[in-house]
């Protein structure tokens, strides 16, 4: 079966340019690799920091780089009315210009998920955020509002944090969690509404019908399967694969649905012909085999791993292994055929809601304590190589681009590189 990221193709076929960029939520290609090359991977607060800048208040959103600007949001209060878009030069991390909107209500969300958990996405003229309540909104790099959209109030105890994804002159969004889900396209020029497909709710938004907790705050992908553009995005108990045409649902697969509640926070990850999926709050992990129509549980769901610790960042795949964060801090190495952990080790002391990231050979993926790991893609072991502590905690998930990585921590913005020698200029 021919399945291959649509998304990267396009990317890849910019040449050097796609090592340049990090546009949207897990990188160019949507799923945590990156074409940069000359990466640090060792790191202080005070060693190889180009430059940082402080930043008002936390936020569990991740940076973006896009045509020499830096994009992240937060929030300009603490009760959240006022949510930001800052645009920052990536030379030197000077503040170019903020765009704020207002939502009059105070919208609920948890103390670990402040205001602003969603990455903006980017395609160099043109940068979309996503407010959740307050909005969709798109500007152009000099900070003019292009388009907005309200799609209404999503309402959940504990906030929200899906992100938007651009393809080919499209922005896919995940809307939920809240009392009404769906997944919508819209055109980036415009804004116009393409397609809305919503998602059942069996529940009010928060909890199931069983009164357990519900809900999912998972960024789509973008596929090709067979020759067929899909989207990807996993639900509170299923995972859909949508037409990117107009929507159709194509196929779905059950079995996400824990003893704790129906939870979803990573993305689906592809590693040849097989989609993984994670639930959240100690909830299953499937493997599902690509290609399948209408209900694939009982013909495609390959396995199912219950009971699973808690993960909300997702995984990357690497020599046909899922390597898997989870919230506990450990990582994870999968073999996706069968769904057996080939290993389980914690790396750093810290909990974990970062994704991981491939990049220049090596994986990175950051902790709550601010101690980005960076270690081999070993299928037998965990290989460290560095450890780099920034002293700030973080919930967010590095950006790269070019020879730089990008860090949102709750205090600052970090731009960090190799520094040159003493007595030469670095770029």
């Amino acid at each position: 079966m021919n399945v291959s990221r649509t998304l990267g193709f396009a990317l890849l076929a910019l040449g050097p340019l796609s090592a340049q960029d990090w546009p949207e939520f897990r990188g160019p290609t949507g799923d945590g690799m990156s074409a940069s090359k000359g990466v640090p991977t060792v790191w202080s607060a005070e060693n190889n920091v180009k430059w940082k800048v402080e930043l008002a208040r936390p936020a569990n959103g991740s940076p973006v780089v896009s045509n020499g600007r830096v994009f992240l949001t937060l929030a300009q209060d603490e009760d959240g009315k006022r949510r930001s878009l800052c645009c920052f030069d990536r030379l030197n991390g000077k503040l170019l210009w903020t765009r704020t909107v207002t939502h009059d209500e105070k919208m609920p969300t948890h103390g670990t998920n402040p205001y602003g958990g969603s990455t903006p996405a980017a395609d160099g003229k043109r940068v979309v955020v996503w407010h959740a309540s307050a909005g969709l909104h798109c500007y152009d790099f000099e900070g003019k509002q292009l388009w907005s959209r309200d799609f209404g109030e999503f309402r959940h105890r504990w906030g929200y944090g899906t992100s938007p994804v651009l393809h080919q002159g499209t922005v896919i969004l995940h809307t939920g969690p809240g009392k009404r889900v769906y997944v919508v396209a819209l055109e980036l020029a415009t804004g116009k509404t393409i397609w809305k497909t919503e998602e059942p709710i069996d529940g009010d938004g928060q909890n199931n019908a069983e009164k357990r907790y519900m809900g999912s705050w998972c960024t789509p992908i973008v596929i090709d399967v067979e020759g067929q553009t899909q989207v990807l995005c996993t639900m509170s108990t299923r995972v859909v694969g949508y037409d990117i045409d107009d929507g159709k649902i194509l196929w779905s697969c059950r079995g996400l649905a824990g003893k704790r509640g129906d939870l979803a926070y990573s993305s689906p990850v592809v590693i040849g012909d097989i989609c993984l999926v994670v639930a959240g709050y100690e909830g299953p992990e499937l493997g599902i085999r690509l290609g399948g129509d209408g209900d694939v549980t009982k013909t495609h769901r390959l396995w199912r791993n219950d009971n699973r610790p808690d993960n909300i960042g997702s995984g990357v795949a690497v020599a046909g292994k899922l390597y898997l964060p989870d919230a506990r801090g450990f990582v994870v190495c999968l073999d996706p055929v069968t769904g057996e952990r080939l290993w389980s080790e914690r790396p750093a002391k810290g909990k974990m809601w970062g994704s991981i990231v491939f990049v220049d050979g090596n994986l990175f993926v950051t902790n709550q304590r601010g101690t980005t790991v960076v270690f081999e893609p070993d299928p037998k072991k965990l290989v460290v190589v560095a450890r780099n502590d920034l002293g700030e905690s973080t919930n967010s998930t590095p950006a790269f681009a070019g020879s730089e990585l990008f860090l949102r921590t709750h205090k600052h913005l970090f731009c960090i590189h190799n520094a040159p020698p003493p007595g030469k200029t670095g770029r």
